[in-house]
This record gives C-alpha cells, structure tokens and sequence, in this order.
C-alpha cells in the first residue's frame, strides 16, 4: 500500500465512515453524528484515503479556548499496523496548532495498548480514568501539554521523518 492521503471530511464521506465505526466500535456512533460534528465550527474532522480514494481511517477534534480534544481516530482493521493512524495523528495535531491550541487531550480504553502507545509517541501522558465511559470498560484520560513548544515541534518532526521511511 502506498501512503494514504489525509484529507479534510467531507459530508459524502459520512456514509463510508459510518460503515468502518460500525466495523471497530460496540457502540458506534450514528451518521447523524458525524453530520452534527461536521457542521459546528469547532470541530474538524479528517479521513485517510487508500489510492483507490477508499476511506481507510478517520480522527476528529474539537477546540474550546485553548484546548483541543481528539473525539476519535479509527483505522480499518485490515491496514492497521500500517501507520495509518499515526499520519492521522499527525494531520489532528497540525490543525490543533492550526487553531491555536496548546494542549491536547483524548480518552482510551484502558486495555487497548496499541492506541495508548501511538498516544505516548505524541507525548501524551495518562492523567486520570473515567469509570465505566465506554460502558464495559474505564477509559484512561490522556493530556498532552505545551504542543505549542519548539520542544513538542521537535518531536512531531521526528514523528514526521520516521512516516518518510514507510508507505
């Protein structure tokens, strides 16, 4: 698979995107939701795309002051592993810094390790957990701070120069 392209969401996305939260979520959210986060001004979405324009992944974000919390990031069981959600990452990141942000903060399951390392990778740090948030299982809350330091610059550079080497 060559790199994906991230790209901003787009209504006509919704559809595709719906069907892969059906595919990776217990409780997925509905079309109308992803309709409702594409109409507020605060709130950004993107997708990945395959080079055949199929929707392999998605992330969303949502800024209030000063602080932007990622709603989700979803890449489809059948190209994980293949830094799909780390460009994904990367694209939320941007628009963060984009929008002014200067802290990011997120919730994940407890269990699901492989989210939680991709979320060290970005300097985030466990600060707390929320009983029962995904109905069977305690979600970890997770912050990253001063993103908006030539330090975080640093390491999003980094970040960036190991995508180069892979597809």
């Amino acid at each position: 698979m060559s790199a994906p392209i991230i790209r901003e969401m787009r209504r006509s996305d919704i559809p595709a995107v719906a069907a892969l939260e059906t595919q990776i979520y217990p409780q997925p959210w509905s079309p109308r939701v992803f309709f409702d986060e594409l109409a507020m001004d605060s709130r950004s979405y993107v997708v990945a795309v395959d080079e055949r324009d199929t929707i392999i992944g998605y992330g969303g974000l949502l800024l209030v002051e000063e602080d932007a919390h990622i709603t989700t990031v979803a890449v489809d069981p059948a190209v994980r592993g293949q830094r799909v959600g780390t460009r994904l990452m990367v694209a939320l990141v941007d628009n963060a810094l984009e929008q002014g942000a200067r802290h990011l903060t997120l919730e994940v399951r407890v269990t699901n390790s492989v989210a939680r390392g991709l979320y060290e990778r970005f300097g985030f740090d466990p600060v707390g957990r929320r009983k029962n948030y995904y109905k069977d299982e305690d979600a970890l809350v997770m912050w990253a701070t001063d993103i908006d330091t030539p330090e975080y610059a640093d390491r999003l550079e980094m970040i960036r120069r190991s995508l180069e080497s892979s597809p």
